[in-house]
């Protein structure tokens, strides 16, 4: 099974994020902000970041900017709901930083269940 971090500042999400990663036996991270999560990754890497963009501290495009230029093989997942603004505006910078897969929230969790699963497959092989 995998590491999963999962980051974000709303305590009902991580635990939502919680229950669809342990659907399928895999270890979870939760960190409230961009800053905890870099904590984390001083001393464990996870397998798999799941990421909200609009958080206090340390931002979600911060933090997969600098992820990605430190732990290059860990894969991404970013979502939004785009806070006042176009949450399609905010997907897109994520993926243009390293974000493997961007969702607009409300998220299908089925999909992103089936997209964790995907990603996890690749970095194994």
């Amino acid at each position: 099974m995998a590491l999963v971090l999962i980051v974000d500042d709303d305590p009902q999400m991580l635990r939502l994020l919680t229950d669809v990663v342990e659907l399928d036996k895999h270890d979870v991270l939760l960190a409230q902000d961009g800053a905890l999560a870099i904590e984390y990754f001083e001393h464990q890497l996870p397998d798999l970041m799941i990421t909200d963009i609009l958080m206090p501290n340390k931002e979600g495009l911060e933090l997969i900017s600098e992820v990605r230029e430190k732990f290059p093989g860990i894969k991404i997942i970013a979502y939004s709901g785009g806070g006042s603004s176009d949450p399609e505006s905010y997907l897109e910078f994520a993926s243009g930083m390293g974000a493997d897969k961007v969702f607009s929230k409300p998220m299908p969790l089925g999909e992103l269940r089936q997209e964790i699963q995907s990603l996890l497959s690749e970095s194994v092989n």
